[in-house]
């Protein structure tokens, strides 16, 4: 992997986390009203197994992914960045009628950090070449 495919995941990996975190936070306001407030470790346990958070479970992996592709060896070259990219793609432009894809629009109409995020992840992507592997 090259430094200009280090640098993106990287890039690409701080931009998810700012969005996933927002997203976390929005989907747990509407959890705890229903269930009653949350202590943090509950919170890993309900991401993890309710269905509530299952939407998020896509951009959760997808982090994890991108943090193991990073901690590859740079010896270890031929690791493609093409399909994470294409992966990150999906995930801010769902396929319409999808359960991500409700939540997702409806946290891009409530949440101005959503929809700032949206935006900066959108002019990361395209400026990569979509058949890439940067």
């Amino acid at each position: 992997m090259t430094d200009a495919d280090r640098a993106l995941l990287a890039e690409l990996r701080r931009l998810l986390l700012q969005l996933h975190k927002t997203l976390i936070d929005w989907q747990r306001a509407d959890y705890e009203r229903v269930h009653g407030r949350l202590q943090t470790t509950q919170l890993l346990n309900v991401m993890f197994n309710d269905p509530a958070f299952a939407w998020l479970r896509s951009m959760s992996g997808l982090i994890v992914r991108i943090d193991e592709t990073l901690d590859e060896k740079k010896e270890d070259a031929e690791i493609g960045t093409g399909p994470l990219v294409a992966e990150a793609r999906k995930l801010i432009a769902p396929e319409a009628g999808s359960e991500y894809a409700l939540r997702y629009h409806a946290a891009l109409q409530e949440l101005p950090d959503v929809v700032l995020a949206h935006r900066d992840l959108s002019t990361l992507l395209k400026l990569q070449r979509p058949a890439s592997n940067a």
